[in-house]
């Protein structure tokens, strides 16, 4: 039996970045989703708290809600308050009272976090595509990418939950993207994102994981919020919120997205000494 030689490493540079949104270039700690989902829950006598509703965020938000419905703590509350446990029905309402609710709050929380479009433009000045995925349904993004695009971000390629089969951690709508932007290897491509979910995705692409920390969902402060600490309690929310991203598969973590050029750089010239992800 003839032994089929490995591919060759791929030696070429960056050539596509692919975002996540809330949390990650808009929406400063993920607010806006958060905000909804105990909206839902509220508006069906269950509240929930900010941590339960934060807990499965890069899940498609039905998903999100199915997650948050399976907690032991909320399935109790649930039956305190119904008489029986939550069932689809339940679930198609809070889905459409997210739905309503979420509309609401992105046009609230849609700033884009400081250094995205400086990020950006330097990235497409090297002339790297600029993709993005998000947990969001095809519905929400018709009415968040006009409040983007305003403010001078317009990603190239943008696939939603509603646009493939599976959502993260799978990694379809990553795929769809780099076939979209016409990637040519997907060892010369970075996935961006604030979730454990979305970082796992980008490893099952065969892509670097870029995990973002302060600006995301695991810390889930707001700017106001996270500028107003100490150095040292900076610190001390960076290791809480580290090692989820870390075990997610990350290969790098920073603050924000405005960190984002010197792991570019870093990328570059492993890919040229042949490292692959």
């Amino acid at each position: 039996m003839n032994q089929i030689k490995s591919p060759s490493a791929y030696a070429g540079k960056v050539t596509a970045a692919i975002f996540d949104w809330a949390g990650t270039v808009l929406d400063f700690g993920c607010i806006a989703p958060v905000a909804a989902f105990r909206d839902a829950f509220a508006n069906a006598l269950v509240p929930i708290t900010e941590a339960e509703a934060r807990g499965p965020m890069g899940a498609a938000k039905r998903e999100h809600i199915e997650l948050i419905l399976a907690e032991t703590c909320v399935a109790q509350r649930w039956l305190a308050a119904h008489g029986r446990h939550a069932v689809q029905s339940d679930v198609d309402a809070l889905y459409a009272d997210f739905l309503r609710f979420d509309k609401i709050h992105c046009a609230r929380y849609s700033t884009l976090i400081p250094g995205a479009l400086d990020a950006v433009a330097a990235l497409r000045q090297r002339s790297i595509a600029i993709g993005s995925t998000t947990g969001y349904p095809r519905s929400v993004m018709d009415g968040m990418m006009p409040l983007a695009a305003a403010q001078g971000y317009e990603p190239d390629c943008c696939i939603t939950v509603s646009d493939v089969a599976r959502g993260r951690p799978f990694p379809d709508m990553i795929l769809a993207n780099a076939l979209v932007l016409g990637i040519a290897d997907v060892r010369g491509a970075v996935v961006v994102d604030d979730s454990p979910t979305g970082l796992s995705a980008g490893r099952a692409a065969g892509m670097w994981a870029i995990g973002i920390l302060a600006s995301g969902n695991e810390l889930g402060l707001s700017l106001e919020q996270w500028t107003a600490l100490s150095p040292a309690e900076q610190a001390a929310h960076r290791v809480r919120a580290f090692p989820k991203l870390a075990e997610a598969g990350a290969h790098y973590v920073i603050d924000t997205i405005a960190d984002l050029l010197p792991i570019i750089d870093a990328i570059d010239a492993r890919l040229v000494a042949g490292e692959a992800p």
